[in-house]
């Protein structure tokens, strides 16, 4: 795949190591989405794209197997290591990002828990990415949005002209993002990667994600996956 883009290396990490805490007990890794579990969606938009040479998938250490024999399933090909995950987000992606070898140029990484994601979107990150180094999927806020106290009462409303909702996958330059998770002071509990590149003075792109790509953080979030994938089917039953 490198040769189709000339000396180009391109890399994902795809970030499911999380205890799916506001789940009520079902674990969004794993639980089925259409024919497989949730992950393997992801997975295998970014295996099937033609894009990825290297994919890193960082799981909870108590899935390693399972990750393992989902891998064998399937027999993807791109993956290059399956690592167990640290106690934050952060630490799971700097030890998804170290796990890269070699050095890929740009790096995407990506929720596990997000499995709408399209080759179109990977397509658009690598775009923005190689004219700004660093670029985020997002999608313009559709509702009236309020600052408000920690009682309550509301502070201001917001300019939703001025107002997205940050998606994955966010894609960098690899040796930027590696530098922003070693660099950044590590107590920080950076709300996502961009946020430590901001830190850093880069600027961060946006480019145009999809209201599809759902992130999957509550039952109900899974009730409509299952709508979104069942729609979308039909779609491309109808099509054909």
């Amino acid at each position: 795949m490198s040769s189709e883009r000339g000396r180009e290396r391109v890399a994902a990490v795809i970030v499911a190591a999380g205890s799916s805490q506001r789940m009520q007990g079902i674990n969004k890794t794993w639980a089925m989405l259409g024919d497989k579990p949730l992950l393997a969606h992801s997975i295998c938009v970014f295996e099937e794209s033609g894009l990825i040479d290297d994919l890193v998938v960082v799981l909870a250490k108590d899935a390693l197997n399972d990750g393992k024999l989902l891998h064998e399933h399937h027999g993807w090909r791109t993956i290059c290591a399956m690592p167990p995950g640290g106690a934050r987000r952060r630490d799971s992606v700097l030890i998804g990002l170290e796990a890269l070898s070699p050095a890929p140029d740009y790096v995407l990484i990506h929720d596990g828990a997000r499995p709408f994601v399209t080759p179109a979107l990977i397509e658009r990150g690598l775009a923005a990415v190689r004219q700004h180094g660093a670029a985020i999927a997002a999608v313009p806020a559709k509702d009236t949005i309020k600052r408000a106290s920690p009682e309550g009462v509301v502070i201001e409303t917001l300019d939703r002209a001025a107002l997205w909702f940050s998606q994955t996958p966010q894609v960098f330059a690899y040796e930027l993002i590696l530098s922003a998770h070693r660099s950044i002071d590590p107590t920080w509990n950076a709300i996502d990667d961009a946020a430590l590149v901001e830190r850093m003075g880069h600027p961060v792109a946006l480019f145009m994600g999809a209201y599809e790509n759902i992130k999957i953080t509550t039952p109900d979030d899974l009730v409509i996956a299952q709508m979104l994938l069942t729609h979308s089917s039909k779609n491309v039953a109808s099509s054909e």
